[in-house]
């Protein structure tokens, strides 16, 4: 308290005691705030905590050791804490056959890469490949593969129905090799044997069904080979001879 002309009373900030207390804690906790941030970013930009070891894991057959270590030299750039995880996880899905990153830190100084690969189901007439979730992705691929067509956007719907059609072949021992929809929605069916199936728009998968059940008293018998089936007709079916004499058989 301090006394000025008579009958004045004023108080100084001094004479509170409570407020003065308060005010020493918030400098106190300030203090600590800014001690605890600089140790911190001391810890993080300092040459300390360095990535040493990337551990690789999923059941990868076309992403290779070099092509790992190009995205690590080229993308792993700061150490455990300020390595950019989603740029890394960029530069890992670049890689073609590479369908999904996961990216986990594991203390103290590893990083935990998972890739899954895309698994090749066929080839888009148009361009690509097609993987076994009906997505398009751009690869490479020396491997001998069934091609698909449709139109633009319906990879997923041809994929799908390419494994319905391989699966009611089964018994027979064909494989389609080509499946293709038209924009009238019509499928055509190439088999691995020369044989052209045309299915139409509906209910193809009930027409080759029927053409299943009834092949071996049918096409097998005839004399000829048989080169084209036109299944769109509601009691029975269509062929057209191919130019050889040998009879079609299934593969065996």
């Amino acid at each position: 308290m301090a006394a000025t002309a008579p009958g004045t009373l004023v108080l100084s900030l001094w004479d509170k005691a409570q407020l003065m207390l308060w005010c020493a804690n918030l400098l106190y906790a300030l203090a600590a705030i800014l001690l605890i941030y600089a140790v911190l970013f001391l810890m993080i930009h300092l040459p300390l905590f360095p990535l040493k070891h990337v551990e690789v894991k999923g059941d990868l057959q076309h992403v290779t050791y070099q092509q790992v270590s190009y995205i690590v030299t080229r993308e792993f750039k700061g150490n455990f804490f300020t390595l950019d995880l989603a740029q890394v996880g960029n530069g890992f899905q670049k890689l073609p056959w590479v369908r999904n990153v996961s990216l986990r830190r594991q203390w103290p100084d590893t990083l935990e890469v998972t890739l899954e690969e895309h698994g090749v189901l066929a080839r888009w007439s148009a361009g690509g490949l097609v993987n076994t979730r009906g997505e398009l992705f751009e690869a490479a691929s020396s491997s001998e593969l069934p091609v698909l067509s449709g139109p633009e956007g319906s990879a997923r719907e041809v994929a799908e129905q390419y494994g319905q059609f391989k699966t009611a072949l089964a018994p027979l021992k064909l494989k389609p090799m080509s499946v293709s929809m038209n924009e009238r929605r019509a499928w055509q069916l190439k088999l691995d044997n020369g044989l052209t199936l045309e299915l139409g728009r509906d209910q193809a998968g009930a027409r080759l069904n029927k053409f299943v059940r009834v092949y071996d008293a049918t096409i097998a018998r005839m004399p000829r080979q048989v080169a084209y089936v036109d299944l769109r007709y509601p009691n029975g079916f269509a062929v057209r001879f191919g130019a050889g004499e040998t009879k079609p058989r299934a593969n065996s």
